[in-house]
């Protein structure tokens, strides 16, 4: 099959790796890509953004199938222009991914699909946003209503940083103030065709900068999966009270979901809710879900993107566990260091069930340097999560960059 994939992160390194294990002959272009992609396939310089642009790239290369691996082509409406053309996209169109675009939208369909999730109040004002404040108390939790990179939410008991986050996201749109909920978190990945759903292995990230779950939040530092902690029924009850209903209300509006759900759970005492959705593979758990996916990933994204999930083989995964610890320049995530030269990934490779997952670099002469916030994911499989981590730790140990940042406690009390 003729795939082209967008994006150029460690997560969509992460699917072309899990599209070239198939060995099934696929002729897959990576845009824009970086170093580490354009390693093991081409790299072509696409804007990903631009709609007319992809949809002629993919047509005059005949392309069979698009995947869309972040969320701004998705908000761009480039799903929208290849569908048109009659193109297979695996990615929500303008509309629906909304499901991750708006805080309010989602709010919003999950209040129509019965979806249990904490109470929200929407801001556009700061007088507003203070009162939604005082009135759902500390810790506090603010969220830029549109895209924001991961770093569009503060969880605080500071009363005087929420206002903070508030004033600087309401510059630039509206404001959702939560309850706080509270408990172990999970993502969960759901393929979905437009009515029906196909659950992957549920994973679960680490969002703050620092040990202990310390810091500011970032887009990821590390992940696992699966988690032997989970209760048993979790994934079912999850397509059953979340999944499908808000599948299907998005069916019933007109606005089909055609791509990857990401749900991020938490296990409340009152039961499981949703904090988020995304309308995109998460990174960084997309880097440990995929590995252990023993089914042929086209396959499934391919009866996503045309209507035929429900005859699809259902994902099946390997009984080992996988580990990603994220390395990040230096500054991460406020401003970052680049151009820093990365060492001793030959190496690091040698460790036994590693490979790297490239987020930013970039060939500056002879040398790989960092181009960006978080540089590598460090992937590790082994037959638990404790053999899968002590591989993710020795590989890091050999990798060089200078100000490096990491952190040293993913998957350590599993």
């Amino acid at each position: 099959m003729r795939i082209l994939v967008l994006g150029s992160g460690a997560r969509e390194h992460a699917i072309v790796t899990a599209l070239l294990s198939e060995n099934a002959g696929h002729d897959i272009t990576i845009a824009p890509g970086n170093a580490g992609i354009g390693l093991d396939v081409p790299a072509v310089a696409l804007d990903a953004t631009d709609a007319e642009l992809v949809t002629e790239y993919a047509i005059d290369n005949d392309i069979e199938l698009v995947v869309i691996g972040p969320e701004a082509p998705l908000v761009a409406g480039v799903a929208d222009a290849l569908r048109y053309r009659g193109i297979a996209v695996f990615g929500p169109g303008r509309a629906a991914a909304q499901l991750e675009g708006s805080k309010t939208f989602a709010k919003r369909i999950m209040d129509a699909a019965g979806v249990p999730t904490g109470r929200a109040h929407r801001a556009e004002t700061l007088e507003d946003a203070i009162a939604a404040l005082d009135e759902f108390g500390a810790p506090y939790v603010v969220k830029a209503d549109g895209l924001a990179a991961g770093k569009g939410v503060l969880v605080t008991s500071d009363r005087d940083a929420a206002v903070e986050h508030a004033t600087f996201w309401l510059a630039s749109g509206g404001v959702l103030v939560e309850e706080f909920l509270e408990g172990r978190e999970v993502s969960l990945f759901l393929l979905s065709d437009g009515h029906d759903v196909a659950p992957l292995s549920p994973a679960q990230d680490f969002k703050r900068l620092l040990d202990g779950d310390e810091g500011p939040n970032t887009g990821g530092m590390g992940a696992y999966s699966p988690l032997p902690w989970l209760p048993e029924g979790f994934v079912q009850e999850v397509v059953d009270t979340i999944a499908v209903p808000t599948i299907r209300q998005l069916e019933h509006e007109q606005t089909p979901f055609i791509g990857l759900l990401y749900c991020g759970l938490i296990l409340t005492p009152g039961g499981i809710r949703v904090i988020e959705f995304n309308a995109r593979f998460g990174d960084p758990e997309t880097q440990v879900v995929l590995p252990r996916l023993t089914t042929p990933l086209s396959t499934l994204l391919y009866a996503a993107a045309t209507g035929t999930l429900e005859e699809a083989p259902t994902p099946e995964f390997s009984s080992g566990a996988a580990v990603t610890v994220v390395l990040a320049s230096e500054g991460y995530p406020a401003e970052s260091a680049t151009g820093r030269v990365i060492e001793g990934l030959d190496e690091a490779l040698r460790v036994p069930g590693v490979t790297i997952a490239h987020a930013a670099t970039q060939i500056v002469g002879n040398d790989l340097v960092s181009s960006g916030g978080r540089v590598l994911s460090v992937v590790a499989r082994g037959a638990d999560v404790a053999e899968a981590r002590a591989r993710a730790y020795e590989a890091v140990g050999m990798i060089s960059l200078e100000g490096v940042q990491f952190r040293t406690d993913i998957a350590a009390n599993v």
